[in-house]
């Protein structure tokens, strides 16, 4: 596996492949890669030829007091990972590259109404920094597939709708959460868990499932996820959200829906901001 560092580099081994008939599939990271992450290698190389995958740490996508400076960067470990698990090729660009007027003077790539909500609301001008770089590596890497890990829901839909409202010619593919032995989805940030916490974190998985038994014991959404809330509550944990929702658009369901549903959490614990969903109903 060979790293690329600048574009123009990446963009001649990428034609080559092109010219050769090759389809190339994208899975883009901020690097601190585990089994999930490589899970996402895996799904792109059943659809592709070629599978380049990037690490960049997205300065746009973290807001001032979260954690953009301390997050891990571990790029041998990653590279030897994604050698280990078949990528072909892995870009890993400068900010300066990337951002060339600098990221505050960077064009910004919006998506209206679906950023707006659940950690948009919470986590301004997240899903803005987030639709902006994926918009910045498409173009650079020109992938025919791109493959995004369904714990970050919210974002899926994002990068669902950003690529077709701007008629980008990329089939975007889901992979599904891989979990720990406890059910605690894999997150680069489970790190900052003590073994203590990670044990109380399967609270969270827990507490979904719970809420799609409920769903189909026919229990009202209000109540569902108040319980939900004390359950996490319970556990020690700060959850910022337990909600259900359509799992088209995040929109709210009316009350007598309990089909294509999801519930969604997220809560703090100890020093992690942790995320979790389940698909519910039929």
């Amino acid at each position: 596996m060979d790293t690329f560092h600048a574009a123009a580099d990446l963009g001649a081994r990428v034609s080559a492949w092109r010219r050769a008939g090759a389809r190339i599939g994208f899975v883009p990271t901020m690097g601190n890669l585990h089994a999930g992450h490589f899970s996402l290698v895996e799904l792109a190389r059943a659809h592709a030829d070629k599978i380049i995958a990037s690490v960049f740490v997205n300065p746009t996508q973290f807001g001032p007091s979260e954690d953009f400076a301390s997050y891990p960067r571990t790029l041998a470990q990653d590279q030897a990972g994604l050698a280990a698990h078949g990528c072909d090729a892995l870009f890993v660009p400068a900010v300066d590259a990337m951002y060339p007027f600098g990221a505050a003077a960077s064009v910004r790539v919006e998506v209206p109404g679906i950023t707006e909500i659940l950690e948009g609301e919470l986590r301004p001008g997240h899903f803005a920094g987030v639709a902006t770089v994926v918009t910045k590596l498409f173009n650079l890497v020109q992938p025919d597939v791109a493959v995004f890990g369904q714990k970050d829901y919210q974002q899926l839909l994002v990068i669902r709708r950003m690529t077709e409202d701007l008629c980008l010619p990329i089939r975007i593919l889901a992979a599904p959460t891989r979990r720990e032995a406890n059910g605690l989805a894999m997150s680069s940030r489970n790190q900052y868990l003590s073994s203590e916490e990670r044990d109380r974190a399967a609270v969270i998985y827990r507490t979904l499932c719970a809420m799609s038994e409920q769903l189909h014991a026919g229990r009202s959404h209000k109540v569902i996820e108040a319980d939900a809330r004390a359950a996490l509550e319970a556990a020690g944990s700060v959850p910022d959200y337990a909600v259900i929702r359509r799992a088209s658009d995040l929109t709210l369901p009316d009350p007598a829906e309990h089909s294509g549903l999801i519930a969604l959490i997220a809560t703090r614990l100890g020093r992690a901001r942790l995320i979790d969903n389940l698909l519910m109903g039929p």
